[in-house]
């Protein structure tokens, strides 16, 4: 009885693969509940590191991330590390600036540094007692039977561990991921989209941000576009996506400026022309990667998280939100489940799947409406409708965006519901518009117009446009 009660007692050995953002996060989540928590991580310790490898778009944190922080005590940290961005900032090819809110006042999404970011879980895991970080840690096998897994050192030496629950949070092209591959009955599918992203940053002037800094800067082109995010040191970090194939069009510095006089040319004095024509060709535009893949375990043994199960493109800002409320959606169905891995793995699949599906959906869709959608006056005109009557009945219709960035309505019931309140407002839209027709012309029958003060106006205005037509 005694050695069946030590071995129930015994701690239960979790590995995370993947020292990132949601590795990080969720090595928090484990220890809190009292595991042996084992991360590695195939970099180096980046708090260390004189370069940060790896992808440094900017991240808009937003209510899932904060609720998922918030659960280990990091939300206020991580917060007063952010700029608040209460609206998108649309600049026009003449240099017009207009706002469209986010939400209602007092909502805003916040720009996060990632690097910086990565670096504080990473620290914050390091205080629990029972958390080890194992840097310089290569992937190279592991068994969903044993839950062995092998590592090897950048010096060439290797390690084998045992674990209870293996964790895969290491990214888009995960290594644990390639042992699911092999598995009959695993869907899998990945989509580079035709459009690469590049870098540029913005300096401050005189101290001072160049631009308003509590907005996300859009100069929306319909094919392509640039983007500008605002940092605590008083640059922004600029983002241009546009498809490949224009990118290799601009071979030389002039074509760079002409390129930016022609559809950014608010943007040259802010960025500085000798900059552009250096930055444009430092680094060559990257790919984004889109991966869907289910179900998102192996038995008890394995599950996945943040990229490793659903690499997003990042036009809904959702990427890291989204991963880390796998961290928050896992831990809550440990709670159900009294932390039974072979109930929870599987309820977490079935639950988190088609959630993370739609998200990815989302972010595609948000493409084209960020780069293209902004510029028309209906969209525009949709936005006001649909914020007015979030505001008269704030639980009767909710936009999209609201659903998705400021509260946790899953991915895929905001997108059904979306769809159908778009129906009911159209539908209410274009009932209104027949109505009013029928009641001008019910007005125009009961109160005919005096016909002869109508025919010289007319006349008028039409010999004015045979005038205008008139070479």
């Amino acid at each position: 009885m005694e050695e069946t009660a030590g071995r129930q007692t015994e701690k239960k050995v979790v590995a995370v693969v993947g020292g990132g953002l949601v590795g990080a996060l969720n090595a928090c989540f484990f220890a809190k509940r009292g595991f042996e928590v084992e991360v590695f991580e195939t970099r180096e310790d980046i708090r260390k590191a004189k370069i940060v490898r790896g992808r440094s778009i900017n991240l808009a944190l937003s209510h899932r991330g904060r609720q998922a922080l918030k659960h280990v005590g990091m939300e206020e940290k991580i917060v007063s590390q952010g700029i608040p961005m209460h609206a998108r900032m649309i600049h026009s090819l003449s240099g017009k600036q207009s706002p469209i809110p986010y939400g209602k006042k007092g909502q805003y999404i916040l720009s996060v540094d990632r690097a910086n970011l990565n670096k504080e879980l990473l620290t914050e895991a390091e205080k629990y007692s029972n958390t080890k970080l194992n840097f310089d840690h290569k992937l190279q096998d592991w068994s969903a039977e044993t839950g062995i897994m092998t590592f090897v050192r950048s010096d060439g030496s290797m390690e084998q561990i045992h674990a209870d629950l293996i964790v895969g949070c290491d990214g888009a092209f995960s290594a644990i991921r390639k042992q699911f591959l092999r598995r009959s009955r695993f869907n899998y599918s990945q989509t580079y989209i035709p459009h690469g992203y590049m870098e540029l940053t913005m300096p401050p002037i005189n101290g001072e941000f160049a631009m308003k800094p509590n907005y996300l800067h859009i100069w929306p082109r319909n094919t392509f576009m640039m983007i500008a995010l605002p940092n605590l040191d008083k640059t922004f970090t600029c983002t241009l996506f546009m498809p490949f194939d224009e990118f290799e069009k601009i071979t030389t510095g002039d074509e760079v400026i002409e390129f930016f006089q022609k559809y950014f040319p608010d943007s040259i004095p802010l960025i500085g022309v000798e900059a552009l024509k250096r930055d444009y060709f430092r680094l060559p535009a990257q790919a984004m990667v889109s991966v869907k893949c289910s179900p998102y375990h192996i038995g008890d043994k394995c599950v996945l998280m943040g990229d490793a199960a659903h690499a997003v493109v990042p036009f809904y800002g959702q990427g890291m939100n989204a991963g880390f409320e796998d961290c928050i959606v896992f831990d809550e169905i440990m709670d159900r489940f009294n932390e039974d891995f072979s109930a929870v793995l599987s309820e977490y699949t079935r639950v988190r799947v088609p959630d993370d599906h739609a998200i990815a959906d989302l972010a595609m869709y948000n493409y084209i409406e960020m780069r293209a959608h902004v510029n028309s006056k209906w969209f525009i005109f949709r936005k006001y409708v649909d914020n007015f009557l979030h505001f008269l009945m704030p639980k009767a219709v909710i936009p999209l965006y609201t659903m998705v960035t400021f509260t946790r309505t899953r991915y895929h019931v905001a997108v059904e519901r979306w769809h159908w309140q778009n129906k009911v407002i159209n539908y209410s839209l274009r009932l209104g518009a027949v109505g009013a027709v029928f009641g001008g012309s019910y007005l125009l029958i009961k109160n005919p117009p005096d016909m002869n003060k109508l025919i010289i106006p007319t006349e008028k205005m039409w010999n004015k446009l045979v005038a205008l037509k008139t070479p």
